[in-house]
């Protein structure tokens, strides 16, 4: 009776869609989702395949501009095929418009098999180093999570920075790290709170060898809601002709070994003499792929300070190409990502916070204290942050609206999101789901045998 009944189900399907169906005209294909980075032990996995960050820093204009290359799918699309060109599979954009829409663009990278890692930053709505206080406010976490809004519905959004360089190598800059990691903590708690997948987020330091351990160990260690996801800074010592160990990268993958967290490169890319590119070789090497997942080089286009590989003319098709352009397609081709995980650690570990000295000192802070999140800035994590501001807001730097008190401990951890699950915790290192496929398709075959008898 059961082979019966199937069988008039079939029979009726086939009935309901008889007859002739009507042509539609095919869309333009595009690739499928790119599948979603996470950050787990010391490494980034593209689902169970360990992902090394092979990419180029993008901001056509320059800080000076302060223009957005994703809102124009004209802009963007001629620079993808160039990146194409390349091979690389990540782009940095350090500035874009949260109150513009990025669809067309994200959707081109994506096709391009590219990923994005995004500053949340722009030059009106920033910490300021030099009174960072006033400048962490409600109208700027406001705008960082009308961002984060923005970009957490592309799968091809790898990773979000909280700042870039705002402790540098002035001293009176190293004041300003509890209010960049605060905002770490409370990035991290609005992508709970509204229920996002788990996009990693980190900070990318300056090239300063005074402060950058305790720069590194200040944001891995306090409680869990309090540290990055990962750990990024920009390093430009191997200037050509070089190697590992003269350009004392050897010693900095011997510091960081450990450290608990994915560390990359934001940037780099010497122009001393010239430029080769030979050290991507060592950062796609076993000498550093236990340690390091990759990096950025800086930058794309020629902003006036001789670092790009392409010159740019406006808003024009115009793509010149210099000679470092060929020089960087030919070292990515020679030098391909490591196979296999690369010797990456399965576990994530905190570090003890650097001690005050007189090079680490935090003010009234001390060693591992944080501000508290402004209190009108509460009500984003159930509420969601609403329009961005764009790039064209009145600004936040001194819009009132600051932290009060000091954080206790745990206070960023997500204890329900937007759609009622907990939502804290770090992603679990990545499993063979084989097993899960296996044991699908034995259920299937038996469900059929089943319904046949």
């Amino acid at each position: 009776m059961r082979s019966f009944a199937l069988a008039s189900a079939l029979a009726a399907a086939t009935m309901v869609h008889a007859g002739p169906t009507p042509t539609e005209p095919e869309l333009p294909k595009r690739a499928d989702s790119l599948p979603t980075v996470t950050a787990s032990g010391n490494a980034f996995w593209a689902g169970d395949t360990r992902f090394y960050i092979r990419g180029i820093d993008y901001q056509p204009g320059g800080s000076s501009a302060n223009l957005d290359p994703l809102a124009d799918s004209n802009i963007c699309k001629r620079d993808i095929q160039k990146f194409q060109q390349l091979g690389v599979n990540t782009v940095r954009v350090y500035s874009v418009d949260n109150s513009a829409d990025h669809k067309d663009c994200m959707q081109a990278l994506n096709d391009a098999g590219i990923y994005l890692v995004l500053d949340v930053n722009n030059p009106q709505y920033s910490i300021n180093r030099d009174k960072p206080g006033p400048s962490y406010n409600d109208a700027y976490l406001q705008s960082v999570f009308a961002t984060i809004d923005e970009f957490a519905k592309y799968d091809n959004t790898l990773a979000f920075f909280s700042g870039n360089e705002v402790i540098n190598d002035k001293p009176e800059s190293v004041k300003s790290a509890p209010y960049v990691k605060a905002t770490t903590r409370d990035m991290r708690q609005y992508i709970g709170s509204r229920g996002y997948r788990k996009i990693p987020v980190g900070y990318s330091a300056a090239d300063v060898s005074s402060n950058r351990m305790q720069t590194a160990d200040y944001f891995n260690c306090g409680t869990d809601d309090e540290r990055s996801d990962f750990f990024a800074f920009n390093d430009y010592s191997w200037c050509a002709p070089s190697s590992f160990q003269q350009s004392g990268w050897d010693q900095k993958v011997k510091n960081f070994t450990g450290y608990g967290l994915p560390i990359f490169l934001s940037e780099w890319g010497c122009i001393t003499n010239g430029r080769d590119f030979e050290e991507l070789g060592a950062l796609m090497s076993d000498q550093m792929s236990s340690v390091y997942s990759g990096g950025l080089m800086y930058e794309y286009s020629r902003e006036g300070n001789g670092y790009g590989i392409v010159e740019l003319s406006g808003n024009s098709d115009s793509v010149t190409e210099e000679p470092e352009f060929a020089n960087f397609q030919s070292a990515l081709k020679k030098y391909p990502a490591p196979s296999g995980d690369g010797g990456a650690s399965k576990t994530t570990t905190s570090v003890a916070c650097p001690t005050v000295d007189d090079i680490w000192d935090l003010d009234e802070w001390g060693p591992s204290n944080l501000p508290a999140i402004p209190e009108g800035a509460v009500k984003y994590m159930s509420q969601g942050a609403g329009a961005g501001p764009g790039l064209k807001g009145a600004g936040s730097q001194n819009a009132g609206g600051t932290s009060t008190g000091t954080a206790s401990p745990g206070s960023g951890s997500v204890t329900a999101t937007a759609s009622g699950h907990n939502g804290s915790g770090r992603p679990a290192p990545p499993m063979d789901m084989s097993i899960f496929a296996i044991a699908g398709i034995v259920g299937a075959f038996t469900l059929v045998g089943t319904l046949l008898l």
